[in-house]
């Protein structure tokens, strides 16, 4: 970070390389999370919220630290493992419609349907016809579900090469990590590139103006964090949310557009 772009972000709130300093504003931004969720439960809203991105983008971590202080009786965190073989013999969207939420709750996928389009394609653990069928219905899908009254918000977590190996080695080292390794962060590395044509084609054809995708450059875990939970605070209604709090960085959180690829301002 330039000594500019340093000054202007703390200026502005958004500096967090002081522990205490992010501490602080979690919390800060904790308790208009808390907000919203009694506004979501009085009026009956229903939220879901879409992380994807590499292994070890980071999506546990902006995950816990959203729910961390929420009421876990609205609040709901789905990760769905490997699809079983009734999973893999119906409708691909079917396993996802249980956990979609209902009146007064919010949803957090860590990995959602777009998993065909993302590790599924990439690991060859489904057919190009079954991967075509999925792009093409996807956002019909989405669609009925904002037609339904579900706020619907995707992000992408997108972390430089060099940050992926670190963590995919943390992940071996750590004991408190070790739940983390699979079989497909062994190889993820090698197909970096393989996952960077699959990422771009997913943002491409399924971001529109109704359902945007989000990137989030997240080399930095606390400042994605922490810019994640304003985005989401600038995006939902909440009279009573405070205004100053949801505002995220634009140069952390911004809405996907082709040129970004263009530009390498996401991963390469």
């Amino acid at each position: 970070m330039t000594q500019k772009r340093r000054a202007r972000a703390k200026n502005e709130g958004f500096e967090t390389d002081d522990d205490a300093n992010y501490r602080h504003r979690l919390r800060q931004l904790q308790i208009e999370l808390v907000k919203f969720q009694r506004h979501l439960i009085k009026f009956d809203h229903k939220v879901l919220v879409l992380f994807e991105g590499r292994d070890a983008a980071g999506k546990d971590g902006v995950i816990k630290r959203i729910v961390r202080h929420l009421s876990p009786r609205e609040t709901r965190v789905v990760a769905l493992g490997k699809p079983s073989d009734r999973d893999s013999a119906t409708w691909y969207f079917q396993r996802y419609v249980p956990h979609l939420p209902a009146a007064q709750e919010m949803v957090l996928m860590n990995r959602s349907w777009y998993n065909r389009a993302g590790v599924e394609r990439v690991m060859g653990f489904c057919t190009e016809a079954q991967y075509e069928q999925f792009m093409e219905s996807v956002l019909d899908f989405e669609g009925l579900l904002e037609r339904s009254g579900i706020q619907l918000f995707k992000y992408y977590l997108d972390i430089s090469k060099g940050e992926q190996r670190k963590r995919l080695k943390d992940r071996k080292t750590d004991p408190l990590k070790q739940w983390k390794v699979s079989p497909v962060d062994e190889v993820a590395l090698k197909h970096w590139d393989a996952y960077s044509l699959a990422r771009n084609e997913m943002l491409d054809r399924t971001h529109t103006e109704a359902v945007p995708w989000y990137v989030v450059r997240a080399d930095d875990k606390k400042r994605a964090r922490l810019n994640v939970i304003r985005h989401l605070m600038a995006r939902v209604e909440c009279p009573d949310k405070d205004q100053h709090q949801a505002r995220p960085d634009p140069e952390i959180v911004f809405p996907y557009t082709r040129q970004l690829v263009k530009d390498g301002v996401i991963a390469p």
